[in-house]
C-alpha cells in the first residue's frame, strides 16, 4: 500500500529489515533465515520495478544484536561469545547501528543507491 502512495507522488524509499542469517546458516534459523533471504530478492525486484517511480529500495541486514529476540535460540550464550570475539569492530551490534544505517538510506544522501542490503555487522562476516 505503501509504494501505491509513493507512485502517486512519484518518490519515496522503502527499506526492509534483513539478518546475516540471509546469507550464512545459523543453528536454529532455518525459517527467519529462509524468509530473509526472499526479503533481500524482493528488495532487489522492487528496485527495479519501482525504479521508474522514483522510488528506491534497499534493505539493511543486521549482525547479532543482544535484544529479547536471542531469548528463542538455546544456543543464545554461545552465540553472543561468538559475536563479542570474532567482531573485528570489537564490539556488538547495537540497535542505533542499524538506525544510522536506515536514516543514510532515507536520505537523499542515498538516492543512487538502488536494490542493495547494506551488511551492518561490524565486520562479523568477514571471517567465517
Amino acid at each position: 500500500e505503501a509504494a501505491k502512495l509513493m507512485q502517486r507522488q512519484n518518490t519515496g524509499k522503502i527499506i526492509s529489515l534483513s539478518s546475516i542469517g540471509s546469507i550464512r546458516y545459523l543453528e536454529n534459523y532455518t525459517t527467519v533465515g529462509v524468509s530473509k533471504a526472499a526479503v533481500e530478492s524482493l528488495t532487489r525486484y522492487l528496485a527495479v520495478e519501482l525504479a521508474p517511480f522514483g522510488i528506491a529500495v534497499n534493505a539493511v541486514s543486521g549482525g547479532l544484536i543482544e535484544t529479547e529476540a536471542l531469548d528463542h535460540f538455546p544456543n543464545r550464550e554461545a552465540l553472543l561469545e561468538d559475536a563479542v570475539s570474532k567482531t573485528p569492530a570489537g564490539r556488538m551490534i547495537v540497535p542505533a547501528d542499524l538506525v544510522n544505517a536506515v536514516l543514510f538510506l532515507a536520505s537523499d544522501k542515498a538516492d543512487m543507491i538502488r536494490g542493495q542490503t547494506i551488511l551492518v555487522d561490524g565486520g562479523r562476516t568477514l571471517l567465517v
